[in-house]
């Protein structure tokens, strides 16, 4: 039997798309159960697995009416699913919570969350520390900073000096953002999570609670283990000062973090010969630079970082 549902708390919609997620979903939905914030739907959308993820998020949506499986044949891949799964968010819901099915949410995740959200009506996003596998990340804010114009953010992300975004594990979205993008998360991209945070907080502020409140797991299986094992995140830090950089950088600072991504792009490659006998590390490496040498004026990026040296060197 569901809770009652306090007519006073606003309506979270909580999503989990899966796919052969069976041996860490009890613990997600587990999680979301115990959520201090009781006025919640749960929707987990499944993309095709062939394991028993669908029958245990089946065997939770039989006890407690809060929670709904819809289950595809077809499977779409990630971030498609993540749209996917989207979509079937109530009309009615005023925050969108994304958990993955290897993910789980501290019990008043949603509590504090929601609350900071509902004082600050200019926040669009919102964000924790979190548990990453063994550590605690996602800090480099002031204690006592709860609210920052989504522009600055961004502008300190691609400098490099914070990252607070995470994964869609890590932060609740007002759903109205959710609605007003579709598809939320761009499809052609491997760090689409990433890159919608800068789409949004073009927009919108900000929030950050200074506690942790999720925990995203490390595991063989996991996209984040793929994006570490065959090193994604370089060429992902090209693209996003190119994309957005100009919108969020000075024209100095642009050229100075475009010149370190690149550089750090190729002192990464130098620094494992070894990654090329393995042939997913080597495909995906030489369509990045196949890719980097159309569309990269590489001269340049090399210009852009003599000056910035001759900068730093005299003060001129």
């Amino acid at each position: 039997m569901s809770e009652t549902r306090p007519a006073g708390e606003p309506l979270v919609s909580v999503v989990t798309p899966t796919y052969n997620n069976d041996a860490f979903l009890r613990e997600c939905i587990e999680s979301v159960l115990a959520q201090t914030h009781k006025r919640w739907e749960y929707i987990v959308v499944d993309d095709g697995s062939t394991d028993g993820t669908v029958a245990l998020a089946r065997s939770y949506a039989a006890r407690d009416e809060r929670i709904r499986v819809e289950a595809h044949e077809e499977r779409l891949g990630v971030p498609a699913n993540w749209n996917r799964a989207l979509r079937e968010i109530s009309a009615d819901s005023a925050y969108c919570k994304v958990v993955h099915g290897d993910d789980w949410l501290f019990p008043d995740c949603l509590e504090r969350m929601v609350a900071l959200a509902e004082r600050e009506p200019s926040v669009g996003v919102v964000g924790a520390y979190r548990i990453d596998g063994a550590r605690v990340n996602l800090d480099g804010l002031p204690p006592q900073t709860s609210v920052v114009p989504g522009a600055e953010i961004c502008r300190k992300t691609l400098l490099g000096d914070l990252f607070v975004f995470g994964s869609p594990t890590s932060l609740l979205v007002r759903s109205d953002v959710v609605r007003a993008r579709d598809p939320f998360y761009p499809e052609g991209s491997l760090h689409a999570d990433t890159e919608v945070c800068f789409e949004v907080l073009r927009d919108v502020d900000f929030g950050f609670i200074h506690q942790v409140l999720t925990f995203t797991r490390r595991h063989p299986g996991a996209v984040t283990s793929y994006a570490v094992r065959v090193g994604t995140y370089r060429p992902e830090t090209i693209d996003l000062v190119r994309k957005y950089g100009p919108t969020f950088l000075s024209q100095d600072d642009y050229e100075r973090q475009l010149a370190v991504a690149v550089t750090e792009y190729a002192l990464f490659l130098a620094g494992r010969p070894g990654g090329l006998r393995d042939p997913e590390f080597r495909a995906y490496h030489r369509n990045v630079v196949s890719k980097l040498a159309d569309n990269l004026d590489i001269g340049a990026v090399a210009r852009g970082a003599l000056r910035q040296a001759r900068k730093m060197a005299t003060g001129r």
